[in-house]
């Protein structure tokens, strides 16, 4: 009994045993499993963990972007390689909605992914996809994507290829899926502004995309937004700084830089470049007639038929008021001429509402040709259209060959000379001004002529407040013509020049009342003002030793063919020429603008004053050959 009892005690005890064992066994398998469950938890997390971290990363980069002010082009290209190179994805496009003409729409593309399989895939379907205008479909996931702001992924592979190409045929369609691998498109919406852009086009070897992939592509898509956003109003406040508000097309200051640029490419290379200057003709008349937005209206259509003409690389630019150049990279004295006939027939064909049919004169130049220095380039540029215009208008004049002058730099220093040895009193403001230009030209050698005809224009004005700004330029160009008419040398023509710049600086000296004077001007004003040839001549001039060929030129501007003139009563032959052509130019322009006591008089009356005068003021043959001029200038 006693070892039954014990066996059973002993039985139990064993029990006992096992149970503790397996309850421990069980325990051990708990802690086996939740280890295993709890690495597995650790590797998911730090997944997360690492694609949350990725996604900080991505949208820094964006963040970075935002504030580098890149233009949109590069922004979105950084955009492309950070969701192919850093996310995975198989391809990444960016598109732009746009239309054309007929407002007809279609996705263009902005930046796109490369590797061997896109490059492989595009070189099979024989399309640029630089140029490839991608249709937009009305009800395809692209158009439900943009409108809806919505994300939306497909794993219709077959359907996204052909909505980009919808003339693939089904074994070429089947061949492109093996090339790309993709299984699913993820198309991600892109607004500026709250205006729709386009959207981003994204293919993964992943047929499913998870909540977590939405989630990040939609902050993805807000921060692009805003990059895209800051990118486009830095293009457009670039844009602003290059262009001209009315016409669109470049504006002074961008022409300057880039002829700089181009004549440095040209004289390193020895390959020649072409200006092309013209003026819409009658502008004035337009304006006058029928209203200053018609005149607008003709001149932003020459600028939308400089914008059809150009090429690519040409830059078209509206230097001010209705004057436009165009530069021509690579383009010799031959084809340039072509060029500018072109577009002298295009702008002719244009049929106007109300004005009807507007037309340009144009000059040419070449560079290396016709001169290797940029100012005296569009000097004889503008010279061969204003020689265009006074002809008749309506055509293209090609420059005349000239050696290199330096009646420019004559002037420069002049006017330097004047103003650091106080030689005539001007104000201090207008001195300020004239010292700022005279740097302007000492910092950048180019387009010197019109900053000299603006400190002329400066200068007269300071005495004559009725002188119009631009007026020295006009003076100069039309001496010019009337020189070369005469068959004058180029010495004697670039001292003609100087000279128009330089004959009146005696007025600074006369009191500015007597130029506003109403009134009839006394005996004793009279004498005063017939001083100033002498002034500008003896006093002025005449101790700055370069221009001594000049002070002639000056001193006997106002004596007249007869000897009635002033201040030493020279009569004939006696006169230099050059004199008699400033005298009859300035005199021209005076009786062409208001003057306190009268109002400006027609070109008619100038004619008629101007012949009546002929032989007793001026040189008949001068005057005969002037008025055909004006007459040129003047007929329709």
């Amino acid at each position: 009994m006693n070892i039954f009892s014990g066996l059973k005690d002993l039985l139990g005890q064993i029990n006992k045993i096992d149970s503790s064992i397996y309850m421990k066994g069980k325990d051990f398998a708990d802690i086996y499993a939740r280890n295993i469950a709890l690495e597995e938890e650790i590797a998911v997390r730090t997944k997360e963990l690492e694609q949350a971290n990725q996604t900080i990363l991505t949208l820094n980069s964006v963040w970075d972007m935002m504030n580098s002010s890149q233009p949109l082009s590069s922004m979105l290209d950084k955009i492309v390689n950070i969701l192919h190179n850093d996310m995975g994805y198989d391809f990444v496009a960016v598109l732009k909605l746009e239309s054309d003409n007929n407002k007809t729409y279609y996705m263009d593309v902005k930046s796109y992914s490369q590797n061997k399989s896109v490059n492989k895939a595009l070189e099979f379907i024989k399309e640029s996809i630089d140029t490839y205008k991608i249709p937009y479909i009305e009800n395809s996931i692209i158009e439900k994507a943009i409108k809806e702001k919505k994300i939306f992924s497909t794993p219709d592979m077959t359907g996204i290829i052909k909505m980009f190409f919808p003339t693939l045929k089904n074994e070429e369609l089947n061949e492109l899926l093996e090339m790309i691998h993709s299984k699913s498109a993820i198309i991600l919406p892109l607004h500026n502004s709250n205006k729709y852009f386009g959207c981003v086009v994204l293919t993964s070897g992943r047929v499913a995309t998870s909540d977590t992939e939405v989630n990040f592509l939609s902050l993805f898509a807000n921060q692009i937004e805003l990059a895209i956003t800051v990118a486009d109003l830095f293009e457009k406040v670039k844009k602003q700084a290059i262009t001209d508000p009315l016409t669109g097309i470049y504006n002074r200051r961008y022409f300057e830089e880039n002829i700089v640029k181009e004549a440095e490419r040209s004289l390193r290379l020895k390959q020649p470049f072409s200006l092309i200057s013209m003026d819409l003709d009658f502008l004035k008349k337009i304006n006058d007639t029928y209203g200053h937005q018609y005149g607008d209206l003709a001149i932003k259509t020459i600028a939308n038929v400089l914008k059809k003409e150009a090429r690519s690389i040409d830059i078209p630019a509206r230097i001010g008021g209705e004057e436009f150049n165009l530069l021509l990279p690579g383009v010799d004295a031959n084809g340039a001429c072509i060029a500018a006939e072109r577009i002298r027939k295009s702008i002719e064909s244009q049929v106007l509402d109300t004005i009807g049919s507007i037309t340009a004169s144009i000059g040419v130049a070449t560079f290396l040709d016709h001169s290797d220095r940029i100012d005296e380039l569009t000097e004889l540029a503008d010279q061969a259209m204003y020689k265009a215009k006074l002809n008749g208008r309506n055509q293209v004049q090609l420059a005349q060959k000239g050696n290199e002058t330096n009646w420019q730099h004559l002037a420069i220093e002049t006017f330097k000379d004047i103003l650091e040895k106080k030689r005539i009193p001007i104000p201090k403001e207008t001195a300020k001004i004239i010292t700022e230009k005279l740097q302007e030209l000492q910092l950048k050698d180019q387009t010197s002529g019109d900053i000299l005809f603006s400190i002329v224009d400066i200068l007269s004005q300071s005495y004559n407040q009725m002188y119009k700004q631009g007026t020295t330029k006009s003076k100069l160009l039309l001496a010019i013509i009337l020189a070369e008419k005469i068959g004058l040398s180029k010495d004697e023509i670039d001292n003609l020049k100087l000279a128009i710049l330089l004959y009146d600086i005696g007025n600074v000296m006369i009191p500015e009342k007597i130029f506003n004077k109403k009134e009839p001007l006394t005996e004793e004003e009279k004498k005063l003002i017939e001083q100033h040839p002498i002034i500008a001549a003896r006093e002025i001039l005449k101790p700055i030793s370069n221009i001594q060929d000049v002070i002639p030129i000056i001193e006997s501007h106002h004596e007249n063919w007869d000897g009635e003139g002033y201040p030493n009563n020279k009569s004939g032959i006696e006169i230099p020429i050059t004199s008699q052509i400033v005298l009859l130019v300035d005199s021209f322009y005076a009786m062409s603008q208001d003057r306190p006591y009268r109002s400006a008089y027609s070109i008619d009356e100038i004619i008629e004053i101007i012949e009546k005068e002929s032989g007793k003021r001026w040189n008949s043959k001068l005057v005969e050959d002037f008025v055909k001029i004006i007459q040129n200038e003047a007929r329709r």
